[in-house]
């Protein structure tokens, strides 16, 4: 699946790492600062059981 992604992408290697450094900032910036936020309230830490 990688090597897929990376044959897709344009350009030579260095041109391919930025834009999969860059596609990996816009996860982890939607993951932060949309989808765990909306999750939180559903979440509560009183509910986590250790053994």
């Amino acid at each position: 699946m990688y090597a897929a992604l990376w044959r897709l992408l344009p350009g030579p290697w260095w041109v391919r790492l930025l834009l999969v450094l860059a596609m990996i900032a816009a996860v982890l910036y939607a993951l932060f600062f949309h989808v765990f936020p909306w999750i939180s309230p559903l979440i509560t830490p009183g509910e986590v059981d250790l053994q």
